[in-house]
């Protein structure tokens, strides 16, 4: 394989390449970092790039391969999203209030891949704290999309979706809270997974809503996300969260038929609101899988306008109880002579977040203050099971449901930093999902005025398997996937 494809070359096409020995590790690293160091100047997809770390890892992985010991990952470079705990590495959540932090360990998510014989070449930019749909509240910049550089990549996992995009690396890590996988892969025109709630550890991954947050794979196909689901997943005793259930081999039932499959197709989803031409790309690829034998069924989700002031009362919640532990005393941020404890507290929590972060820290601490707790946070929580119930309820009817991973295609640098409710929309099509704990995903279904538009797929709990096939299939018959930004006058 010519070393100038491999940027461009999905994971499942490097893995045959490596174990054939036609590729080292060491070459396919190399060219990942050259990529980043030509083009992540003007992009800012990557905060930390771990250069020395990479090459080393990749000459023990060319060992391994030699021997033939490698796994279905070993020699595969891999970015994670700055939210992931990196033994040695700094973990800043794109804030000022982390910007010096050191982990000790490595999160689950991490060690686990790493034991796979991927190779970390970074730290991907994010949202400050996860909290956002655009990249924008980074401590460290923005980040652009490479299909237009004056537009946003979406969030929060938007450093690691341009990054994909860009050929910086075929695979990288994401975390979900609200839509923070799904959109940015959609606005990138990357296929993205977020998985059921439990599926995968959180341990060391550092927390924004507790219920809600996932980790899942950024990767180029349906087919590459599979690779590292299977090694991503799996009950973790230090995780009381994650869920002791058995994994599926998720890729051996990708190449099945899809014939008889039953889509559900919401119809607060396809509302006068949603762009014509939105509407039309996501109805054009929802006929591609028709073609495959596929049956549309329309359904309801009758709670899904109520999703959002649902999801922005616990998230902010959850939130202010997870970052009241940065209080300046411990680690992170502290600010200079403080003149005694409570001027600690402030001044450390004033100096050290931004201001997104800040807005939900008080949204949160009104719903949970006494007084407001009935009237705000218990009855997002009813109207949360209200939203759970509908996707049950859905399901007796479909085995999958589809409809658009975000309103529109990416929209320009700093157009809604100034509104916050309009970015708050943007995760309109894809918070549900967290609010009810199901698997979902991204893959790209085509381009308006150039810009990607991602089709997102849903799934029954732990179901996976059946997104998976689905979208692989999809990708059989389409070559969306295969669509690059040019880049040519960042790289030049």
């Amino acid at each position: 394989m010519a070393l100038d494809s491999l940027t461009a070359a999905t994971a499942t096409e490097l893995v045959s390449e490596l174990q054939a020995r036609r590729l080292s590790a060491t070459e396919l690293t190399e060219s990942c970092l050259n990529r980043i160091s030509a083009v992540n100047p003007e992009l800012n997809a990557v905060i930390t790039v771990c250069e020395e770390q990479a090459l080393k890892e990749a000459a023990e992985a060319d060992v391994m391969l030699q021997r033939g010991d490698g796994g279905p990952l070993t020699g595969l470079p891999l970015l994670h999203k700055d939210i992931f705990c990196t033994r040695g590495v700094a973990t800043t959540c794109s804030s000022k209030m982390l910007e010096n932090f050191v982990p000790p360990y490595d999160a689950t998510v991490v060690s686990r891949l790493r034991a796979a014989g991927t190779i970390m070449l970074g730290k991907t930019n994010m949202d400050e704290f996860a909290m956002g749909s655009s990249t924008e509240t980074s401590r460290f910049g923005v980040t652009r999309n490479p299909w237009n550089m004056d537009c946003v990549p979406g969030g929060s996992s938007g450093g690691a979706a341009a990054a994909v995009a860009a050929g910086f690396a075929p695979l990288g890590t994401g975390t979900d809270t609200g839509g923070s996988i799904r959109q940015p892969a959609s606005l990138c025109g990357i296929t993205g997974l977020k998985p059921t709630y439990g599926r995968v550890s959180r341990l060391g991954i550092i927390a924004f809503a507790s219920s809600l947050d996932q980790a899942g794979p950024m990767t180029r196909t349906a087919e590459d996300a599979a690779l590292m689901l299977q090694v991503m997943s799996g009950v973790d005793p230090g995780d009381s969260t994650s869920a002791d259930v058995e994994v599926p081999d998720f890729r051996s039932q990708m190449g099945d038929s899809i014939q008889g499959l039953r889509i559900g197709i919401p119809r607060q989803y396809f509302s006068p609101s949603l762009d014509t031409r939105m509407a039309q790309t996501i109805q054009a690829a929802l006929d591609e899988l028709v073609q495959e034998g596929a049956e549309l069924i329309d359904i309801d989700l009758p709670h899904t306008e109520q999703g959002i002031a649902t999801y922005y009362i616990i998230a902010p919640a959850e939130a202010s109880a997870n970052l009241s532990r940065y209080d300046g005393v411990r680690f992170g941020y502290r600010c200079g002579a403080p003149q005694d404890l409570t001027d600690l507290y402030e001044r450390s929590r004033t100096e050290g977040f931004g201001d997104e972060v800040k807005r939900r820290i008080l949204v949160g601490t009104y719903a949970l203050s006494a007084g407001f707790y009935d009237a705000y946070f218990k009855k997002a929580q009813q109207v949360r099971r209200l939203i759970s119930h509908d996707f049950k309820n859905a399901f007796e009817h479909c085995d999958v449901i589809a409809g658009p991973a975000a309103p529109g295609v990416a929209f320009g640098l700093g157009t809604k930093t100034q509104d916050p409710l309009a970015m708050y929309l943007e995760d309109i099509y894809t918070l549900s999902v967290n609010l009810a704990g199901l698997p979902g995903m991204s893959v790209p279904a085509g381009l308006i005025d150039d810009m990607p538009v991602g089709l997102q797929l849903i799934g029954r709990a732990f179901d996976e398997a059946t997104l998976l096939r689905a979208a692989h299939r999809f990708q059989l018959r389409t070559d969306h996937h295969r669509a690059r930004p040019a880049l040519a006058e960042v790289a030049s």
